[in-house]
């Protein structure tokens, strides 16, 4: 006997129930202008051009695709490099990140995610990128995860909408730009937009950093070590008015899939309420 009712059937053939449950599947973008049967068989393989004779003509060179044109080189990185540190402020650097073409991830995301919270905080909570509420409400930490962070700034006495800097907190990411589909970021993407994170660091000026997951960890302590060792250790970030303290922490998504992590997390987060009393 069949397990699907006749409802169910009408269901499935009603355009906006297969629509609602690929969204639910978490298929949220669509990556062509058609559907494609990948069970046909490929189409032959074009002929071989005849090799060009005295009186031939060369063909016109192809023009280069855009992402062989954004490909990130040392020349995009010291481009980057070059518009954070001529900023001094925060909207200064608001409006670089805005006129910045060297990243291929601003062609495909929908906002570019600075920041949120008090830029005058204590602390500063630094994620890996952009997910899709945060790409399209254009601020860091909306979803999910964001949600639990909020959650655990809170059991610290800490507040995202506060302004005062001693109870609230300033939140940006590695990244200000979704990767499609929420895949991991490349090295050359990170590269290309550390530049700016440095920058935005140095000129908010907190007392204390928090490296939410591995990735962000890696990056800001220039370490290939896991978060696994990194969580729970007091690490430096260098800028170049000196030095400030880090701890590395899971990121709220991880918690949200494994929530027997979650006593390592408040634990770490006691160390840094402690240590901001002491500064």
């Amino acid at each position: 006997m069949s397990n699907y009712s006749g409802a169910n059937d009408a269901a499935r053939q009603d355009p906006l129930s297969q629509l609602k449950w690929l969204v639910d599947a978490g298929a949220d973008e669509v990556m062509g202008e058609a559907p494609v049967n990948r069970f046909k068989a490929a189409p032959p393989a074009p002929p071989t051009p005849e090799p060009l004779t005295d009186k031939a003509t060369p063909a016109t060179p192809p023009r280069p695709s855009v992402g062989a044109a954004m490909r990130p080189t040392g020349e995009l990185i010291k481009n980057a490099q070059g518009l954070a540190q001529e900023c001094q402020t925060l909207g200064e650097l608001r409006e670089a990140l805005s006129r910045f073409e060297g990243c291929g991830l601003k062609q495909t995301a929908h906002s570019t995610v600075f920041a949120d919270g008090n830029p005058k905080a204590e602390l500063m909570l630094i994620g890996e990128a952009p997910g899709r509420d945060e790409d399209r409400e254009g601020r860091p930490f909306v979803g999910r995860s964001g949600q639990l962070l909020d959650l655990m700034m809170a059991a610290i006495n800490r507040d995202r909408s506060s302004e005062d800097p001693k109870t609230s907190i300033y939140i940006a990411n590695i990244l200000p730009w979704r990767p499609p589909g929420n895949r991991n970021p490349s090295l050359e993407e990170i590269s290309l937009c550390l530049p700016f994170l440095k920058r935005h660091i140095e000129i908010a000026q907190p007392k204390i950093l928090l490296a939410l997951g591995g990735t962000a960890a890696k990056h800001l302590l220039e370490t290939p070590t896991g978060i696994m060792k990194l969580r729970g250790r007091w690490a430096k970030v260098a800028t170049k008015d000196g030095e400030i303290d880090c701890m590395a922490t899971f990121h709220p998504a991880y918690l949200l899939r494994q929530p027997g992590q979650k006593k390592y997390a408040w634990a770490d987060l006691l160390q840094v309420e402690q240590r901001l009393q002491q500064k």
